[in-house]
């Protein structure tokens, strides 16, 4: 689980919370109306942007920001360099029992393809495909959440524009301008608080988690390639840590 996501929406929200009952006044930040009008506007603006299949399954991809993890590409060498040497002394066909004790699916699906001795460009076309399928549906759903980010804080302005509204009809008592005015501006801080605490956050951790997923699944195509070609493990380890930084890669093996 990704706990610095948590802890960044969890700090955020807190402090403001803090600010707010901190200074007399509180209870006047809290508006079921305001609330209703940028959660249930944004919502429905979105749905009229995405079919409503696409919204439902973006939440499926929103998982990445909480529970993904950066992954550990040393781990993927060290692997890599294991398959290598088996597949010289053994043969590709050695790897099938390798192949039924990986759980990532892409990881599966190419060595089951290098196993069933296929082409070198036709493992290359087959998984980039999944991979540009996969980057596809992660930029949909950070592209979502960018868009909430972007009609969050337009019906915010959009309900203090109702309350100022309604509260220019009653003008007959000075005295009840203040306080109407500071019901009016609590839309346009709901607004602004989701779009920059949840939406527009999400949406960036959505991006650098699908850039890792895309580097991680490149770098199995060079070691699958690689296991095709017949590579020294040694070089494998080579083409497959030079993607990486130096304090990323993995110490060399004694005796390898």
């Amino acid at each position: 689980m990704d706990f610095t996501t948590l802890v960044g929406i969890a700090a955020c929200f807190g402090l403001v919370l803090l600010a707010i009952i901190s200074r007399e006044g509180a209870a006047i930040f809290v508006s079921v109306p305001s609330l209703m009008i940028v959660l249930g506007g944004t919502i429905g603006a979105v749905l009229i942007t995405y079919p409503a299949g696409v919204v439902f399954k973006v939440f499926s991809v929103v998982r990445k920001a909480f529970l993904g993890r950066t992954p550990d590409n040393s781990q993927v060498i060290v692997l890599f360099e294991k398959l290598a040497r088996k597949a010289r002394r053994e043969g590709l066909l050695s790897l099938q029992s390798a192949e039924e004790e990986l759980e990532d699916d892409f990881f599966r699906k190419g060595l089951a393809l290098v196993v069933d001795g296929r082409e070198a460009d036709i493992v290359q076309a087959i998984l980039i495909t999944e991979i540009d399928a996969t980057t596809e549906r992660h930029q949909l759903g950070a592209e979502i959440f960018a868009k909430l980010g972007l009609y969050s804080p337009a019906f915010g302005m959009l309900g203090t524009i109702i309350g100022l509204i309604q509260m220019l009809q009653c003008m007959d008592d000075p005295s009840t301008i203040g306080p109407a005015m500071a019901v009016a501006l609590v839309t346009t801080f709901y607004g602004s608080l989701v779009a920059n605490v949840v939406f527009i956050p999400l949406s960036g951790k959505l991006r650098v988690r699908s850039k890792e997923e895309v580097f991680r699944k490149e770098m199995l195509i060079q070691g699958f390639l690689s296991l095709l070609a017949g590579d020294d493990p040694h070089v494998m380890r080579e083409k497959l840590a030079s993607g990486l930084r130096p304090a990323d890669r993995p110490e060399q093996e004694q005796g390898a």
